[in-house]
């Protein structure tokens, strides 16, 4: 079966099935490291896949489509948590239920025991220097990309990137 181009006649754009392939794993752990649940990110994963599906076509410019796509992803990251957020009304910070999912999934390696303290500090972070700490660190993205993705400028993300060390910095050796 053929995949068709979502009505574009350019041979050199991307199909949906192509971007599914380069992106699936990257987003997928993307989407991870923010949500933390794997269900969670399946479900985030399947919504962002969705909306690149729809949008593919009026995609202009294919060397803008990898911060396209982690725009995609994070916004239904961001949209995730603040319905987590408003679900669990409670007086329980976003901090403390990423981090009781962290404990509660059986998808973490707890031998990894530097890994898993790691991540406990990253979940610590605001959820602005998660971000920015997830996609500079994780994802090697630079400053620009995030800042395309992100709409904020590079000198604020270069800031949150640092904070965002230290925090975990001195969560490490404490």
């Amino acid at each position: 079966m053929r995949l068709m181009r979502l009505g574009r006649q350019d041979d050199d754009a991307p199909t949906f099935e192509a971007v599914l392939k380069q992106y699936e794993r990257p987003i997928y752990w993307h989407i991870r490291r923010m949500v933390v649940s794997h269900e969670d990110a399946q479900d985030v994963m399947q919504e962002t896949f969705i909306r690149v599906y729809q949008g593919l076509e009026k995609l202009r410019k294919k060397e803008l489509l990898k911060v396209w796509v982690y725009r995609i992803a994070t916004n239904e990251c961001i949209r995730h948590l603040n319905k987590m957020r408003e679900r669990t009304m409670s007086e329980l910070s976003e901090e403390d239920v990423l981090l009781n999912r962290l404990t509660a999934s059986e998808h973490v390696d707890w031998e990894d025991v530097e890994g898993v303290r790691l991540q406990q500090a990253i979940l610590r972070l605001s959820q602005q220097e998660r971000m920015v700490f997830n996609m500079r660190y994780y994802d090697e993205m630079s400053y620009e990309e995030i800042s395309e993705v992100t709409g904020s400028k590079v000198a604020t993300l270069k800031v949150a990137y640092h904070h965002a060390k230290e925090k975990i910095k001195n969560e490490l050796l404490n």
